[in-house]
Parts: C-alpha cells; structure tokens; sequence
C-alpha cells in the first residue's frame, strides 16, 4: 500500500518549529527536524514516521517546508499550499491519502485528487458544524460519541486511536521527577469545567511542585495584558493561582521532557467532549511513565481507573486524588507502570498501522 499523510501544525507550534530549522532550506532537512521534534507522532503512521519508500509526509499548512518541496520540484513561487499539497500526491502515486487537517483540506480538496488515490481517510475528533467532510470515503477518531454524530450526518465514520510513540521509551524509565502534578493543554473560560479544575489543583501548590504549561486562548492574553483592565475583559483572565503555577506552552521533544519530569500528569476533558475521553495527552502521559490523573468517562480500552490510571470526579474531588496518590507514591508509581506497559503493547505503531490496513 502507498500512503500519503498529511500533517496539520497548530500556530503556536510554527514558532516553534521556525526556531528548530532557522538555517535550513530543503525539504528533506526540514521535515527531518519537524519528525526529530515529534510533533504529533502518536497520530503518524509506521511507514509515515519511519519515512519508508512506500509512504509519504508532509505537513499541508507549513510554509517553508511546502515552499522547499515546490522550489525543489519546478513548480511556479506564486503556488498555493492546496496546489503544493495536491502536485505531492501527484508525485506519490499513493493509494490512500489520510488527513490530520480536513477543515483545511476539505471534500473540495478530495474531488481533485488524482486517480490513482483510491481510499480516502480523514482524522477528527471534535464536533464541526459546517464541516464539509463529505468525499471522504471514511471519517476516524477514537470518541464513539463523535463516530455517531458523523454517521448521523450521513458520513462513513469507523473507530481509530492514536499510537505509542516508540521514542517515549527514552524518557518513560526517568527516576528524577522533580514536578509533582503537571498539567498541558489550553486554558480558556469557553471550557468552563476545565477553568475549575485547574484552580482547584492550583491551590495545591503551597504543599506540592505544581506546573501548569498553558496555551492561552486569544481572549485571556488580550485579558492579561494592559487592556485587560477594562471591565469587558477582566473575566476571561486565569484565576490568581492558575497564573502563579503557569508556564509557557510546551510542544515536541519539550513535552516528552516535562511529562518524564512529573510524577502525575493532570488531564481534563473540555466541555464538548461528552462522556467520551482518550485525547492525545492520555497516550503521551502513560508513553512517558507518568501517572496519569483524568476525570471520569468513557476512556479507551486498557485505560482503566485504579489500573493503569487513576480518575476524578469533580474540582472538589480531584485535590483528593492527587494527595492521596502522592501521600501513597509507591502504590501510585505502580500504576503509572501498569500504565506505561499497556500502552506499549496494546497501543503499538505496529498494531496502529495494522488496524488502519484493515480499515482501508
């Protein structure tokens, strides 16, 4: 089977991604430092990330590399990234073209793909009103809840999950794990339940190394900053003790270093999710030997409360959880093993790049 994946990069991300390859021009150099930086890897598949004769990778939405490919293959500078991105799979030749980006490469993309391509899948795992999803042969994620709205649309949709990332296994085995409860993602007052948790866990910092690594929404940092303090905006700030523990977003390499320098990672679903849970950072907490701390829901399977994860309740409940897995740390770190283990093997590169053959 010949594969082409594409991969979207989120915009804080390009900044990073600028100061890793500052010096670089190829293609071939670039997508090298972005796969070196394992962005995404645990939705890449095998013969993608392995960067096999066979497969195909790039990322649609990121200039430079795309700008490098063009150059480097004669096509006019005034290109666009749809025209970039379809000239790719021109070249490939591929089978299947699977998209991590479909709002941006939508069913108008997919009517213009070549021949040759005779499967087309698309990852998303978050509600899309409007979303024109519609030529793809098939829609994946692993939320069932989603899955059923996508059928209800009258779209082909089939259950999928991330992967392990085999490079985790550098970090999982760390003994120095100097942050007690670490959490990653986005603060914003739209994922309200989230706002909770996260103030409520702040608290703890008097007796524990608490780390927040937040991505601010775009109203919380016009909030923060000078203009914030006209009344309008004042309620979109972060609680007083969320900001005392916050930090910077961390992407990459980055992430797999403060994940394997935290006893527990803390996770939270935002507000749209449903009952449903299994976001990336469930795979990447247990891929790097943490703890993993989440609310209550319907999780993968493997992912199992008291197992291989522990689970919360509510804002009032979560404190609890973490002083007693901290207070019971050798009880704790077996779990956080027991965690590690089954996400090695039940959630594979291998057994991913088998479960998407067969959906194909």
């Amino acid at each position: 089977m010949r594969l082409f994946q594409n991969l979207g990069i989120s915009d804080r991300y390009t900044q990073r991604l600028k100061r890793l390859t500052r010096g670089l021009s190829s293609f071939d150099e670039l997508l090298t430092e972005l796969l070196k930086d394992r962005y995404g890897a645990s939705h890449l598949l095998k013969p993608a990330l392995d960067r096999e004769a066979s497969a195909f990778l790039t990322s649609g939405n990121d200039i430079p590399l795309q700008r490098a490919w063009a150059r480097e293959h004669g096509l006019r500078a005034s290109a666009t990234m749809e025209e970039v991105l379809l000239a790719q799979v021109e070249a490939h030749q591929p089978d299947v073209f699977y998209n991590l980006d479909p709002l941006r490469f939508d069913s108008t993309f997919v009517r213009k793909l070549p021949s040759c391509v005779k499967k087309s899948i698309c990852w998303r795992a978050a509600p899309s009103p409007g979303a024109n999803f519609g030529a793809y042969d098939l829609v994946v994620c692993n939320f069932p809840g989603i899955i059923e709205s996508w059928r209800q649309r009258g779209l082909r949709s089939a259950y999928f999950a991330p992967a392990h990332d085999p490079v985790m296994d550098e970090y999982a085995d760390s003994s120095e794990r100097a942050v007690d409860v670490v959490f990653v993602g986005t603060f914003s007052r739209h994922h309200s339940r989230r706002a909770q948790i996260l103030e409520a866990v702040a608290g703890l910092a008097s007796e524990y190394r608490v780390v927040m690594s937040l991505d601010r929404s775009r109203l919380t940092r016009l909030a923060e900053s000078p203009v914030g303090l006209l009344p309008g905006l004042r309620s979109q700030r972060r609680p007083p003790a969320v900001r005392r523990v916050a930090s910077e977003p961390t992407y990459g390499l980055d992430l797999y270093r403060l994940l394997s320098a935290s006893k527990i990672v803390l996770n939270g679903a935002i507000d749209m999710s449903g009952d449903d849970r299994g976001n990336m950072r469930c795979f990447e907490s247990m891929g790097c030997g943490a703890l993993l701390v989440s609310d209550r829901g319907r999780y993968p399977d493997g992912m199992v409360d008291g197992r291989t994860m522990l689970t919360y309740g509510s804002a009032q409940d979560v404190s609890h959880v973490l002083r007693s897995a901290l207070s019971a740390w050798e009880h704790a770190a077996a779990i956080a093993r027991a965690g590690l283990a089954m996400v090695r093997s039940e959630y594979s590169k291998n057994l991913q790049w088998q479960r998407f053959q067969d959906l194909v």
